[in-house]
């Protein structure tokens, strides 16, 4: 009966939340089962640990360190890397929730095709690469990149996925069983050899991973894990042309930087390695892009009723969803045991023994007891014996054998972290401080994590009691600028970056509003952006010259100018019309300035004088001094007396016209 009947979680609901729907696949570490988050109502992939790793004091450490995994996992958003959305425990079921990807994973992919072309491959390791480089910005590590953890999606998407499961077993297994988790065929020398890694060890796992998609082979294969561990810890890989002979020298080299035996010869981490990568992908020419090595698939995928996994169980493997996030779902038949995609635990400095080595230890160990020695050689092994006994007992009570490592108990609740620490022989005392995490939470240990300290020891647990508040400050609105920041700091807030609109009432850089409301009760640091204003609106003066009053006056209120009118006599002029302005046009001002406008009121209309009777001298004279002009006429040709018998206009008492219009006298 295949695995996804008869797995009991099939058909549970996990956490009161995730409904499991089937199982994908399984492995030393994980079982990954396709499920439904009821409450978002979409599908994730939902991976569990098998429940050894949880076993013991050492099962708490692990459970406490892959918590802190999966939070920096989380934290990582990258569009190559497989989205962490939750973890949790459910009873003794500990697992992690991630982005579900409908697809196979890159092991799958290499089965059936063999060797890839020179452009997919690079296409697929610069997609890695990329994802990787958002990690090492944040000081994540992957430690097992492989085929398995390379997804290939359906609509062409390639994601890298399982950060923190393979770093948070090694740490655990690493300082108690003296051995590392994770896959031989591409685990980095120093990994294997001295139990440390950084950036480059992943770089390392990278390098192999392009020698096998362009190759269609890993570049070490053997009857154990052992054999390729020492190949891996004592020589250099080989060339790809040694095995694809066309491939340029510029793939050898690149293979060469990325798995040099040695740390500080490989890039320092993936971004110098995808910087590395593009220059070569750059040099290639599209001939040799488009090649792919004559080497078949050197594999068979194992079907539902092949490939038994840990529990004799046939592991289920239906090319759909995050195959490769499971650490062992890499196909087995016809490969040599030392080249699968298999997790192991490999012990620490494996590499540094030779084959032959380990064998004839091995072989000694199981060998039968020597013969009895003689009395002498007895009394000399009972005094070594008690050497032995005396050295035991510095060892136990005075040196290394007295102290052990401090658990990782940060991020998990104050009686939990109490209980490890108990289980570990520590004792412990508890402090409040202020903090984002939730309260409860430790979230700082003295010693720290992974700190040496007596068997008999005490650690002080540093345990959240929240954030640290404080009130925001009243009567800001107001204030100005600097006064309001000074008010915010001494208050232990932030200062945001200022909102600063314009405001006709407002003064300039006087507090207009404040993002939080007065007396409410912030956490310490909290960001507050304050308005404040810039004054009135700068503006440019427009010319009205010309514009009726009417006119003028809607255009300069218009742009936010107040007016004032003043009136004005103008010969030429029409009346109510702008003879002139006040700013000039092109002057710079701001909204509510005023603007004087000088309106025209036409001609300025004065009396005419009545000279009806008088002489036309007198009357010319008359008639200059009020301001007109004068125009004599004699009808008859001859004027005996020369007198004014009519006037045009008019004059007298009322009577008005434009000064220094013309006035007509006619004389006889």
């Amino acid at each position: 009966m295949g695995a996804t009947i008869t797995d009991p979680l099939v058909g549970r609901l996990v956490d009161g939340r995730y409904e499991v729907v089937s199982r994908i696949a399984r492995g030393g570490m994980a079982t990954v089962y396709l499920a439904v988050d009821r409450r978002l109502d979409r599908e994730v992939a939902l991976k569990v640990m098998h429940p050894h790793l949880a076993e013991g004091t050492a099962g708490a450490a692990f459970i406490a360190r892959f918590r802190r995994e999966a939070r920096a996992a989380a934290r990582l958003t990258h569009p190559a890397l497989v989205g962490v959305l939750d973890q949790g425990v459910d009873g003794e079921t500990s697992y992690l929730t991630m982005e579900y990807v409908d697809g196979v994973n890159l092991r799958r992919h290499l089965g059936e095709r063999g060797a890839l072309t020179v452009a997919e491959s690079f296409t697929i390791l610069e997609r890695v690469l990329d994802g990787l480089a958002a990690a090492h910005r944040t000081g994540l590590v992957h430690r097992d990149i492989k085929p398995e953890n390379v997804l290939l999606a359906t609509d062409g998407r390639i994601k890298l996925a399982d950060f923190g499961l393979a770093r948070a077993v090694t740490e655990v297994t690493s300082t108690t069983t003296g051995t590392v988790f994770g896959t031989v065929a591409y685990l980095a020398p120093e990994l294997v050899a001295m139990g440390v890694c950084d950036a480059r060890t992943d770089i390392y796992s990278a390098g192999i991973l392009l020698y096998e998609m362009i190759t269609g082979r890993q570049p070490y294969t053997g009857e154990t894990p052992i054999q390729v561990a020492y190949l891996h810890v004592n020589s250099d890989i080989p060339v790809p042309s040694d095995l694809v002979h066309w491939l340029p020298p510029e793939i050898d080299g690149l293979v060469s930087a990325l798995a040099a035996r040695e740390p500080e010869n490989r890039p320092v981490d993936a971004a110098a390695a995808l910087d590395l990568v593009r220059r070569t992908h750059a040099l290639l020419d599209d001939e040799t892009l488009a090649r792919h090595a004559d080497i078949p698939p050197s594999f068979v995928l194992p079907t539902a009723t092949e490939a038994p996994d840990d529990d004799g169980a046939p592991a289920e493997s239906s090319g759909s969803g995050p195959l490769a996030s499971d650490p062992d779902a890499g196909a087995t038949a016809r490969l040599d045991v030392a080249s699968s995609g298999g997790t192991i635990a490999l012990a620490i400095g494996t590499g540094v023994r030779t084959p032959a080595q380990i064998v004839a230890e091995e072989r000694a160990a199981t060998a039968p007891a020597r013969r009895r020695r003689n009395l002498r050689v007895a009394a000399i092994t009972l005094l070594v014996a008690a050497l032995l006994a005396a050295g035991t007992w510095w060892f136990v009570k005075i040196g290394p054998g007295a102290f052990t490592a401090v658990p990782d108990v940060i991020g998990t609740q104050q009686e939990s972290a109490e209980s490890v620490l108990t289980l570990a022989g520590l004792d412990t005392t508890a402090v409040s401080v202020f903090d984002t995490a939730v309260p409860g939470v430790v979230v700082s240990t003295d010693p720290g994590a992974d700190a040496r300290i007596r068997k008999d020891g005490s650690v002080e647990l540093r345990v959240s009691q929240g954030p640290e508040m404080t009130t925001v400050p009243e009567g800001l609105v107001g204030m100005s600028f600097d006064d309001a920041s000074a008010a915010l700091v001494a208050a232990r807030f932030t200062v945001g970056d200022s909102i600063t609109p314009y405001d006709d009432v407002a003064a300039v850089g006087s507090v207009m509003a404040v993002s939080a409301e007065p007396n409410a009760s912030l956490e310490v640091g909290t960001e507050i952006v304050l308005t404040v204003s810039q004054g009135r609106a700068p503006l440019t003066i427009i010319s009205v010259i010309g514009a009726t009053q009417e006119q003028a006056t809607k255009d300069l209120e218009g742009l936010g100018l107040a007016v004032a009118a003043v009136p004005a006599f103008s010969d030429t002029v029409d009346a109510g019309r702008v003879i002139d302005q006040d700013p000039k046009q092109g002057v710079a001002g701001h909204r509510l300035d005023t603007v004087t406008i000088t309106v025209s009121q036409g001609p300025e209309m004065i009396e005419v004088p009545d000279v009806y009777g008088q002489n036309s001298k007198k009357a010319s004279e008359a008639i200059t001094a009020a301001g007109f002009k004068v125009e004599v006429r004699n009808p008859q040709g001859f004027s005996p007396l020369n007198i004014v018998y009519s006037q045009t206009p008019a004059g007298g008492a009322g009577k008005t016209a434009p000064k220094g219009s013309t006035i007509v006298i006619n004389v006889f």
